[in-house]
């Protein structure tokens, strides 16, 4: 069982996980270096530990901790119990959800590994917003993607925020990092996959004159919020496919477009 331990001070070096939580540049070299990332909210924080992860702490507010008691009695880590005032000056935000654990990470898989078994994978490039990343996540997960890939400048998934709006999908959807761009691409194809870039473009095919259910293999490749996808990957892509427009809307979201996607990938039915 955990210790249920009270902190009434926020410089306490026990909530040193907690700390500047909106500060994302410090977060994104702090957490991975540390082998860390935070969970938020009861249903998260469930599904961090449903999936796996080790639990390093938790962070509660008073009215949390009957909530969160069957997790308490299970853990082996601390508790650490807050006001709410004091959870906002350590995070640097109000946690109006009252719930923070820290989580430890557990070593990604390698890109190999993943498309040894997966026949529906999903390739972002440069996607750094984390509420994108969260939601593409989110979708992948619901639609039937079997894996993602990152390019090696892509936000990290277990970001904060990209775990908070991903509701904890993040857990769900094995990733990997490919080590080189767009050169890594050549081992996704060599994998057996057919690389679909998604692109606005005029020129590219429909999803529906595509087809992409119908191929063995599909690995469809997602660009940033404005940019898109970069021209050396367009190059490096098999086909270029598209999401049909109306009312003279030249582009969806990325997560949006994301989703749709990957429903005509999955055939259309989420998989079990």
């Amino acid at each position: 069982m955990a210790d249920l331990i009270t902190v009434e001070d926020p410089d306490d070096p026990r909530l040193h996980d907690y700390t500047g939580l909106t500060d994302v540049e410090l977060r994104r070299k702090r957490e991975p270096a540390e082998g860390l990332f935070i969970a938020e909210g009861e249903k998260v924080i469930r599904r961090a530990k449903e999936t796996g992860y080790e639990m390093r702490s938790m962070l509660l507010s008073a009215k949390w901790v009957d909530v969160m008691r069957d997790v308490i009695d299970e853990l082996p880590a601390p508790v650490y119990a807050v006001s709410p005032e004091l959870a906002e000056q350590v995070t640097g935000y109000h946690v109006h959800r009252g719930a923070l654990a820290s989580m430890q990470r557990k070593p990604l898989p390698t890109a190999a590994d993943l498309l040894r078994t997966a026949r529906r994978v999903v390739i972002m490039e440069s996607v750094n917003d984390h509420t994108n990343i969260g939601a593409i996540f989110r979708s992948a997960a619901a639609l039937g993607m079997d894996a993602v890939l990152l390019s090696p400048d892509c936000a990290d998934p277990l970001y904060r925020r990209s775990v908070k709006v991903s509701m904890g999908a993040v857990f769900s959807v094995p990733y990997a990092r490919l080590d080189t761009w767009p050169k890594g691409l050549e081992s996704v194809r060599e994998a057996g996959f057919t690389l679909l870039a998604l692109t606005p473009d005029e020129k590219a095919r429909t999803l529906d004159e595509a087809a992409p259910h119908t191929m063995d293999r599909v690995a469809l490749m997602l660009g940033a919020e404005g940019d898109g996808l970069s021209t050396q990957a367009l190059v490096a892509a098999d086909e270029w496919v598209r999401i049909p427009m109306s009312h003279g809307v030249d582009s969806l979201n990325v997560g949006a477009a994301a989703a749709v996607a990957f429903y005509a990938v999955a055939t259309g039915r989420p998989q079990p």
